[in-house]
């Protein structure tokens, strides 16, 4: 993957997660990787390790829900490079449960971070590279961006609109020297699930009922991401548990829909007591 040496490299939510395996792994291969989180001082530590370990990083805090700071970003890192490479949107957050369980503050935060969060990096940074006529816009949806699923409503909207949105302007922008990929993840075992927040549900018990078997790594995730931006792949899914269900639900709806009506079913089970 000798394409991402000595090039320059913003991911969002860099300072953990999936990200953070994305800046260390690009710092590995010689990128210059610009660390941004909302959280300035952990996106600090990642910069700072991975110039420890011999590489080329520097962080910003940003809250990709502002738009400004997105832009002002993309502004600061092209006037001083002279130049942007690649653009990871991928910072993300998630509030699930039932819908009528969500205020609409907790959908509002969820689209926000998750949707318009990558609507601002894309634009921000698609300007730049068309004008440049290179560079590859890199978004982060989900398996869920690909399926349904109960109980996540929020954050299965967002997921499918950063899939749309990926892969139409990816023949947009295609005459115009610009690629764009949309990475769709299995699970991670990230502090992203473990920290996730579902309204009216017994978290543990919720988490418990993911098999442990369908988790991956976000080292190996954030490698596979790169091995497919390195190959232009516009829908990069990750693990096998995705492909499973994405088969499935493209070969036969109604019997996906069943399945998932058994899996909500089964979510339903863990409401918390005193609740309709």
């Amino acid at each position: 993957m000798n394409c991402f040496r000595e090039k320059i490299a913003i991911v969002t939510g860099g300072a953990s997660g999936i990200g953070r395996s994305l800046c260390e792994s690009l710092g590995e291969l010689g990128a210059v990787v610009v660390v941004t989180d909302i959280n300035g001082v952990g996106a600090e530590k990642v910069a700072t390790a991975i110039v420890g370990a011999g590489g080329k990083a520097e962080s910003f805090a940003v809250d990709v829900s502002n738009s400004q700071q997105v832009q002002q970003l993309v502004d600061d890192i092209v006037k001083r490079q002279g130049r942007l490479d690649y653009m990871f949107n991928n910072a993300g957050i998630d509030i699930g449960g039932e819908l009528r369980d969500l205020s609409l503050d907790q959908i509002r935060r969820v689209i926000d971070i998750n949707l318009w969060g990558i609507i601002y990096g894309t634009h921000a940074a698609y300007r730049v590279m068309v004008k440049q006529g290179f560079g590859h816009i890199i978004n982060t949806a989900s398996m869920v961006g690909l399926i349904p699923l109960p109980m996540e409503l929020a954050y299965v909207t967002a997921k499918h609109a950063v899939v749309g949105l990926s892969t139409s302007l990816r023949v947009e922008a295609a005459a115009l020297g610009v690629r764009v990929s949309v990475v769709c993840p299995d699970f991670i075992k990230s502090d992203f699930y473990l920290s996730s927040k579902h309204v009216n549900i017994d978290e543990k018990k919720l988490i418990d009922e993911i098999p442990g078997f369908v988790y991956i790594s976000p080292k190996s995730c954030a490698r596979t991401m790169l091995r497919g931006t390195a190959h232009n792949k516009g829908i990069i899914t990750v693990g096998l548990f995705v492909k499973l269900l994405w088969g499935i639900y493209r070969l036969s709806p109604r019997l996906f829909m069943l399945g998932q009506r058994l899996y909500a079913a089964r979510l339903r089970r863990l409401r918390l007591e005193g609740n309709s």
